[in-house]
């Protein structure tokens, strides 16, 4: 089967339709209204957000999609529309699914490798149940990376699914199709992601460790420490769009990395700069600040076995707006 959605699924769902509710979706945020009464896209904007985030790989692309489908919220006839939550999931999933389909022209036409768009928190806390519902899953940026690899619908599905807890039924009903055949998008996309990730620890405490292995290496110009704590297999990734110098293709070998590590430190670390450490994409990661409170870079790594096994770098600077922008960045 075509993982192209029918033309009726590309534009609006049914207004009554129960689709993609997920396990998260209880009480007040099922119904889309707070205590208060607010209105519900409002009440759900930032679950909203962050399945297009999860989606798109894009804050800028998730925003765009989000301003279309409160026009499209507005313009619904809310008094049919039984669940809104399910409704508002429904209408951003086709949405990003038809952005998806433009975004893979622009980022095979891109200059050099094409990464996600970071996101950033400082408190490595356990997530709530409150904010599971809202955020999902933490999704890293290694994984957002494979994902780029699947196609529109089994990335919603796989989104959907395993990300956010939504039913088989519900989610079919967004990408109209069968319930059997949306499990079956769900599964081809687990294999693709796994057969194209890398080994990866699930334990917080030896990825920090890690990363401030590589830290301290780093700051100190040694690269006997990198090589330590580098795999000697290690994939470093770089994204500067063609607007700030980066690498157009992946660099492969603990040898290669740790040579253009330090060549970088030596070029980026000065007495206006500073580097910090920080959840990247809900793991432990670094920012360098290119002068005070200006995020020039945003870095993530995927660890196994207390070894760096991938590295990826962030420079474009047009996908550091939003963690620069006065603001409060969004949380995803």
């Amino acid at each position: 089967m075509s993982d192209e959605p029918s033309a009726t699924a590309a534009t609006e769902p049914a207004a009554a339709s129960g689709a993609a509710t997920g396990a998260a979706a209880d009480g007040a945020a099922a119904t889309g209204q707070d205590a208060s009464g607010q209105d519900a896209f409002e009440a759900n904007r930032r679950y909203l957000g962050s399945v297009a985030y999860r989606m798109l790989g894009s804050f800028t692309d998730a925003e765009d999609v989000l301003q279309e489908a409160w026009l499209r919220w507005r313009a619904a006839d809310r008094a049919t529309v039984a669940d809104p939550r399910a409704y508002l999931t429904t209408v951003v999933t086709r949405l990003c699914y038809d952005q998806l389909g433009s975004a893979r022209a622009r980022r095979e036409s891109y200059f050099g490798e094409w990464l996600p768009e970071p996101s950033l928190s400082y408190q490595d806390a356990p997530a709530s149940p409150a904010d599971l519902a809202e955020r999902g899953e933490s999704v890293s940026l290694a994984l957002l990376a494979v994902l780029e690899q699947l196609t529109p619908a089994e990335r919603a599905a796989f989104v959907l699914h395993d990300v956010f807890a939504v039913g088989f039924d519900e989610i079919a009903a967004s990408l109209d199709r069968s319930p059997d055949a949306t499990r079956q998008l769900a599964s081809r996309a687990r294999r693709r992601v796994k057969d194209g990730g890398r080994r990866a620890t699930a334990d917080p405490a030896e990825h920090r460790q890690a990363v401030e292995a590589f830290a301290a290496a780093s700051a100190r110009g040694d690269i006997e420490g990198l090589l330590a704590v580098l795999d000697p297999d290690i994939v470093w990734h770089s994204d500067g769009g063609g607007v700030v110098s980066a690498g157009v293709r992946p660099v492969l070998g603990s040898v290669k990395v740790s040579r253009l590590v330090l060549g970088l430190v030596s070029k980026w670390v000065t007495a206006d700069t500073s580097v910090e450490f920080a959840l990247v994409n809900g793991e432990p990661g670094l920012i360098w600040y290119s002068q005070p409170g200006v995020i020039g870079g945003v870095m993530a790594f995927t660890v196994a076995d207390g070894r760096i096994t991938e590295a990826y770098t962030v420079v474009n600077p047009e996908k550091l707006t939003h963690l620069n922008a006065p603001a409060t960045p969004p949380e995803v």
